[in-house]
């Protein structure tokens, strides 16, 4: 690899812009000549060996540039990575240049072997790579202080001084993939591979959950349906769909993680090595050396990160899911007051009155959430926590223990203290319906329509992608560095995750839960896929062999609906019926019940394999090759020493 970099030459005949780099305005000269040197620079000098063009424009501004690589650089830099792609025979193995000629499509004119989003991924590796030598500080910037190996970009994005960095749309893919993708109104499976190759594996994978979660919820919609079309209002009689639900809601998640390794092996990201884990950007701390690294950085003691977490975090969580069952109290008190409403005034005014509250709550409920969200946010990046994963854990787990409480606290009291199967419908029904009303508005449509109405630059655009392919680079730039920034698929997830709580949990009162779902779920590809491509500025590809920890949050939502369902069916006159003299070995029978559904779903997940067979077998024979390639290395190295 070391020898590969030598004889790279940094120009290109063909400069083709990949990425954009945007500093602030008024970023001193000496800075910039500083920060655009260590990009071009050679590997072996420190820099990242890439090629930089500043942006001309009309109005004279230079703080923007355009970074791109020569063919061979990204092929280099495909290697460092760690890319997986296809071979000849058809087998997955990380990119080697040394090896180039033994993979499918290869050839030393095809620049299209690597995608743009890969070689996109590529340079900003290279970019947040860039690491700092013997310098102090930025220099122009005596307050942004630097030390041996620290990361010039994340010191120059804490600083101010770098606004952002992000990947070009190609106008003619995205106008393709427009097409392909939500163009045209059709009953049909979404583009995943073409997704995956603009956008990359963390979006392709979430649009695939999405669409595979709305195919899992039909057979419950299907079947959900005549209980609610023959009025049977007796809830006795949803007994056997509760059932079904139960076994659904654990094959489904156990089905997603073969098709997830399936998608994940084509794409290649299965077989990724997980790369050393850097410190966050927001990580601070004294200076010290990382003991495994050995490396300079800053140091955090992890007891004052834990007295934060317990002693201010923890409480602040307890503090709000206190509030929120005090308004969902409030809340019971108006259901109250529309009930005596009622009585007292039965018209078809009153008849509506009774919706009221519940939507009102449901609009509480979400104004409470995103308020969440941001306090969240704050408090978990207070805690300072060391990496981005452990962020991302500690923050995912606030967000979720509030949420579920927040917009489920009030079934279960309705269930289980009330014990009002009534009220219970109307409110699942009210809660999930406004809920998928708001967050359509809220993710899409209220995005949209700000930008068009605030940023006239987004305006153009949006009328240019329609009509206009022949729109300037420079034009591209500037406008789509207005654009808003996609954080990610978190809330994408989250809403997910809802969503399958009000199917789950009380399937057996409310069976069109899954009905309503559906449909909405049908409208959010289309809003997600609108959102992703005339939106948001592109996001820059994340490779990823799952979707994280939030299989295990759905896991458990499966778990607790087994512990709601049999409550339930046990609370219900047809099986308290069987048990007329003794109420505790109708609790007996029930918990008994309980744990041999869990044990069967444990169960089930045991006997179902996470990958499909001939893919375990594909991932063995890798592993064998590479131990063996491991032995013929050693004993040549050995030889080598002894002759």
């Amino acid at each position: 690899m070391a020898e590969s970099w030598t004889f790279l030459d940094t120009s290109e005949p063909n400069f083709r812009p990949l990425v954009v780099i945007e500093l602030a305005k008024g970023t001193k000269e000496e800075t910039i000549a500083w920060f655009m040197k260590r990009i071009v620079d050679k590997k072996g000098n420190g820099g990242a060996q890439l090629l930089v063009k500043p942006l001309v424009t009309e109005n004279g501004d230079e703080n923007i540039y355009l970074v791109g690589a020569s063919h061979l650089r990204l092929l280099l830099g495909a290697e460092a990575v760690g890319l997986v792609k296809e071979c000849n025979d058809n087998s997955m193995r990380a990119f080697t240049y040394s090896s180039r000629k033994t993979f499918k499509d290869f050839a030393d004119d095809n620049h299209d072997f690597l995608t743009m989003a890969e070689c996109q991924y590529i340079i900003k590796h290279e970019l947040e790579n860039l690491r700092a030598k013997d310098e102090k500080m930025i220099p122009g910037y005596p307050q942004a202080k630097l030390y041996p190996g620290k990361s010039i970009v994340r010191r120059l994005l804490t600083s101010g001084i770098l606004v952002q960095i992000f990947p070009l749309h190609d106008r003619e893919e995205l106008k393709k993939l427009r097409h392909s993708w939500y163009g045209r109104v059709k009953v049909g499976y979404q583009p995943l591979d073409e997704i995956r190759s603009y956008f990359g594996e963390t979006i392709a994978l979430y649009f695939g959950f999405l669409e595979y979660f709305t195919f899992a919820l039909v057979p419950m919609a299907v079947i959900g349906i005549p209980y609610y079309v023959f009025a049977w209002e007796d809830y006795d009689k949803y007994v056997m769909f509760a059932t079904f639900n139960l076994l659904w809601s654990t094959v489904i998640l156990e089905v997603w993680k073969r098709i997830c390794a399936i998608m994940t092996y084509r794409w290649g990201t299965l077989l990724m090595k997980r790369q050393f884990e850097e410190p966050r950007p927001g990580f601070r701390g004294v200076l010290g050396v990382n003991p495994v690294t050995g490396r300079e950085e800053p140091v955090y003691s992890s007891i004052r990160r834990q007295i934060r977490i317990y002693l201010v975090s923890l409480p602040f969580v307890c503090l709000c899911l206190y509030f929120s069952l005090y308004v969902m109290m409030i809340y019971f008190d108006l259901e109250q007051w529309a009930l005596d409403y009622h009585e007292e005034n039965e018209s078809n005014l009153s008849n509506l009155m009774l919706y009221v509250p519940s939507i009102i709550y449901a609009v509480v409920i979400e104004i409470m959430n995103r308020i969440y969200r941001y306090a969240a946010e704050f408090l978990t990046s207070w805690e300072n926590h060391r990496l981005e994963s452990s962020y991302q854990n500690h923050l995912i787990l606030k967000v979720l223990v509030f949420n579920f409480l927040n917009c489920f606290a009030s079934l279960f009291y309705i269930a289980f203290v009330l014990f009002d199967m009534k009220l219970l419908r109307q409110s699942l029904a009210t809660l999930l319906i406004t809920s998928q009303i708001l967050n359509q508005f809220a993710e899409s449509l209220l995005p949209y329509w700000l930008q068009k109405r605030h940023k006239k630059r987004m305006k153009k655009r949006v009328c240019s992608l329609k009509t206009d392919m022949d729109m300037s680079l420079v034009e591209q730039v500037n406008l789509e560095k207005e654009m808003g920034t996609y954080f990610g698929t978190f809330d994408d997830y989250l809403e997910l995750f809802l969503q399958f709580g009000y199917v789950s949990l009380f399937s057996c009162v409310y069976p069109l839960a899954a009905v309503f779902a559906v449909l909405n779920n049908i409208t959010e590809i289309y809003s997600d896929a609108l959102k992703m491509c005339r939106v948001y500025k592109r996001p820059f590809a994340e490779p990823t062999a799952n979707i994280g920890v939030w299989q295990l949050a759905f896991e458990t939502m499966s778990v607790i609906s087994v512990v709601t369902n049999c409550m339930l069916i046990g609370m219900s006159p047809q099986v308290n019926a069987l048990f007329p003299d003794s109420k505790m070995d109708l609790v007996l029978t029930v918990a008994l019940v309980e744990h041999l559904l869990l044990a069967i779903k444990f169960i089930m997940a045991f006997v179902i394999p996470d990958k499909p067979r001939d893919i375990q077998i594909k991932l063995a024979k890798l592993e064998f090759e590479s131990l063996e390639a491991l032995k013929q290395q050693v004993r040549v190295t050995v030889k080598s020493i002894v002759g």
